[in-house]
């Protein structure tokens, strides 16, 4: 009998169970189809130059998590603004600053995370000559996620960047030549970085990624592969997509050749796979 009346009291729990785990189920998995939402201008209130907000996402309660990719153009940026909660930007594609009130500039890349603490104003944007895209999350506290404030001026946004300090603690990242050449021709590598990087890149007439799309372009069609393989990174951290890379070299082939074309993708393959 106390058997009978067990498995009675279990059965009756039976629908209750699993109109819990029903309700627990209710909301199902979203994806929200690339492409699907239209990019929106970033509004010209909170933002200096030219910036867009794709693919924005904001979490179903109890979860407060919100977000989304913003892309910059070269030396468009936010307003100074603080987050209740702290904000987390993952650069994507591109070169970029980011500053705390107080701080100096430090200058963002591709791969780069970076934190922001709750309540520190802050700004984050392009550099000059380069865009930059983030994919920007934050937490609603009582539905706010951001207190916005003054723009930044041109003279803040124009200030000397700071000690570049790497993941490691060794100290500023190395100018671009001195890593493949400066310790055997010092000179050489000087005159590359204060002339070439320094001035000819730094010219606002054309972006870095243009530049970059352009030297890759001249690489291949000379067929230099040793400077196209640096160029290919440069041109990452400059804003080209590797899609881009890519169908550059395949339309090149009909322009420099089908070897040179072939030699292109092997350096290419090289460098994207070691990224």
């Amino acid at each position: 009998m106390r058997v009978i009346l067990v498995i009675g009291i279990s059965l009756s729990m039976l629908p209750a169970c699993a109109q819990s785990q029903t309700s627990a189920q209710q909301e199902p998995i979203r994806i929200t189809r690339s492409g699907t939402q239209p990019p929106q201008p970033a509004p010209a209130g909170h933002f200096t130059g030219s910036a867009r907000v794709d693919s924005p996402f904001q979490a179903s309660a109890p979860a407060r998590i919100s977000g989304a990719r913003v892309t910059f153009e070269p030396g468009a940026r936010t307003a100074w603004h603080t987050h209740p909660l702290g904000q987390t930007l993952i650069v994507t594609a591109g070169t970029g600053r980011v500053q705390g009130w107080g701080d100096p500039v430090d200058e963002i890349r591709q791969g780069d995370v970076v934190w922001i603490p709750p309540g520190q104003k802050h700004w984050h944007g392009a550099a000059p000559n380069s865009s930059m895209t983030h994919i920007a999350i934050t937490e609603q506290l009582d539905g706010n996620t951001v207190d916005w404030m003054e723009k930044v001026s041109d003279a803040q946004y124009g200030a000397p960047l700071g000690g570049q300090a790497s993941s490691t603690g060794a100290g500023p990242r190395p100018r671009p030549s001195q890593g493949a050449i400066g310790d055997f021709a010092p000179k050489l590598a000087q005159i590359t970085d204060d002339v070439l990087y320094g001035d000819i890149w730094e010219r606002p007439e054309l972006s870095k990624r243009d530049r970059s799309l352009a030297t890759v372009a001249a690489l291949i069609a000379l067929n230099r592969p040793d400077q196209l393989r640096s160029h290919l990174r440069i041109a990452r951290q400059n804003g080209v997509t590797q899609e881009e890379l890519i169908e550059t070299i395949t339309h090149l082939a009909f322009y420099a050749g089908w070897p040179n074309a072939v030699t292109a993708i092997g350096v290419a393959r090289e460098v994207f796979k070691g990224n």
